[in-house]
This record gives structure tokens, sequence and C-alpha cells, in this order.
């Protein structure tokens, strides 16, 4: 095995909200052939295996123990008909497959320059490509599991690589069998997407319509509509680089719609849509605004607060820890539900402690 295992690290760098933590062990995964060792010196050693990928969606409550394995592998190939075989979904379109650890913002312009639709209204979301199918990550009408054909994974129970369709998955909204059904079982190495010249574009957001009219654009390409998703993501949301967060906090939860219809006779600014759900009569309803009206936008705890231009997003300033992030969440929470009866649910996972 060439993956050296180190002692004691510093997780700071490795997590998108920069919170302070440290790995009992860690290791970067470059190569697929040292995952088997690995594990099997985890079980060896009775050390509990966490993965970690771009940290773009984790909170760290405290140090980590056992063995940390950051995937970092890399790659991008387009995947011939034949070798798709029969799961190609239409004459025109591509697989293209992407290693797990490549960045995820990176790779949808890339396939975007080769012509290819399908990612544009998902760029600039922050993480790597493996950890985007854990999440079912989605932004203005499209999810990872609309765009996503295939992936390769190691299973931990089997101890052998296997191949799950995007239908084996087991998505819902922000969710997957990766996430909440057999967390740790499958350690994800490749995803593959089916992507077309031709997929329609969603335009259906008011946000991305009003920023392709301002910007003079009335006949879009997937790069427009890539570039008005990123115009928008720039102006709501802080970029990681330069104040820590793991983008939306919350997921939007979902609401019977005759609690909807009956929150909104006392509160009419309550904004709700679709779920997308195969059981009719319930709405998503908007976390942000949920948050914003009870009164904690830009509000700030010593080194967290709630982001001053989108109340959905939690910030680290610097110096704070997990606990300081987990005690802030906890009263959002807990305000919401007093003033609506709704439920937040965190959208990012938590690691450590």
């Amino acid at each position: 095995m060439s993956t050296a295992i180190r002692e004691n690290v510093d997780l700071q760098a490795f997590n998108t909200l920069g919170l302070r933590a440290r790995a009992a062990h860690f290791v970067e995964l470059t190569n697929e052939a040292d995952l088997a060792p690995l594990l099997a010196r985890a079980k060896a050693e009775a050390w509990p295996v966490q993965l970690l990928g771009g940290g773009s969606n984790i909170v760290f409550a405290g140090d980590v123990s056992g063995l940390t394995i950051r995937l970092s592998l890399r790659g991008i190939r387009l995947i011939s008909d034949s070798q798709a075989g029969a799961k190609i979904v239409a004459e025109d379109c591509v697989i293209i497959e992407a290693a797990a650890g490549e960045s995820w913002h990176e790779f949808t312009q890339y396939t975007l320059a080769q012509g290819w639709a399908g990612l544009e209204n998902l760029s600039l979301i922050p993480g790597s490509v493996g950890a985007a199918p854990v999440q079912n990550i989605g932004a203005y009408g499209v999810e990872v599991a609309d765009v996503m054909h295939s992936l390769r994974a190691y299973d931990r129970e089997q101890g052998r690589v296997v191949e799950l369709s995007a239908a084996d998955c087991g998505f819902a909204y922000r969710d997957s069998i990766f996430k909440s059904q057999q967390p740790g079982r499958y350690v994800i190495l490749s995803v593959r997407f089916a992507l077309s010249a031709k997929r329609p574009l969603v335009l259906g957001y008011g946000d991305i319509q009003t920023a392709l009219a301002t910007a003079g654009v009335q006949e879009p390409s997937a790069i427009d509509v890539a570039q008005a998703v990123i115009r928008i993501r720039q102006a709501k949301l802080p970029d990681p680089a330069v104040l820590g967060n793991a983008g939306s906090f919350f997921k939007n939860p979902l609401v019977p719609s005759a609690q909807i219809e009956q929150l909104q006779a006392h509160f009419p600014g309550l904004a709700a849509y679709p779920a997308q759900l195969s059981t009719p009569g319930w709405q998503k309803v908007a976390a942000g605004w949920l948050i914003e009206q009870a009164g904690w936008k830009g509000y700030r705890r010593g080194s967290v607060a709630v982001h001053e231009r989108q109340a959905l997003v939690l910030v680290h300033h610097g110096g704070g820890n997990g606990a300081e992030l987990l005690a802030l969440a906890a009263d959002i929470v807990a305000s919401v539900q007093a003033r609506y009866g709704i439920h937040l649910e965190q959208e990012p996972v938590l690691m450590g402690g």
C-alpha cells in the first residue's frame, strides 16, 4: 500500500466552514487500489472509518476518532455507447464519468465546454463529484438524480467494487441511500452522468429568467444558464474561501398543503412551492424565509452567525468550533418551530465529537 496514514491531523483546511477539529488517523486516497488495504487495516485496529470529500457539507462537532479517509481520486473520461450498454437513456446522449475527488464545479464547467448540457443549473455548488449523489445536491429545478446515469462504489459489506444505477441510489429530496439508509456501506469511487447537447434547459426559476434578461440573453444556451446561475449564487451566497460556510444549512421543509393554507392565513408572505413528490398534498416551504421572518437574518453570536444576505446560510468568522455553530442552529430550529410549527432539518452531516 503506497498511501501513508498520518496521525493527529488538523482538519480545519478540509472543511469549508473552517471549524477546528483533529483526526486521530488520516489518509488521502489517490489510488483506488489502496482502499481495500486501508479498510482492512482499520478493521484490524478496530478504527471506525469516516469518509471525507470536499468538506463542503460537513460540520465537525469535535475531534474525529478512528480513520478519516479523504477521497482525492482524480480523472474524467467519456464512456462509449458500448461500454454504457443498454442503460444509455437517449440516442444523442453521452455518458461522462468523473472520479470522486474531482471538484464538482470544475467538472460542470468542463462538461459545458464540451457542449454537453445537463449540469448547468448546478454550477458553483462547492464540494466534490463523489459527494454529490450522497446529498442528491440540487439547485434551480435540477437535482443530481435527474442527470446521473450510474456510479461505481466499493461495497464494504461485499468487499468488492459494484455499480449502482440512479434507481438503485434511493434518491429523495437532499437524500440518498448513502446518507440516510445505508451510511458508510459504500465508498463512492466515480460517478457517471447522461448529458446531451440537445437536453432541454430548465428555466422555470424567476431568478434565472431575471438574470438572463438582465444580461440581454433571449435564446439562452446551457453556458448562458450556467453563467446566470453563477452570478445569482455569487450575489446571494458567501465564498467559502472568504467566509466559512457550508452553503444552505437547512433543508426547505416539506409541509402538508392544508397546513400551508392555515399558515398563509396568518403569514401571507409565506412562500411555498411544489414538492415533486409521488404523494400529492405536500409543498416545499422556503426555509430561508422562515428564518428571516423569525428575526435571525444577520444575527451574530461570537464567531458564528446567520449570513446577512441569505438567512439559510450559517457562517463561521473564524476561531470557533462545531459546538458553537450547532448551538446557534438548535436555537434557530426551536424558534421556527415555535413560530410556525415547522421543523427545520439540518443539511450538513455531523462528523466527530
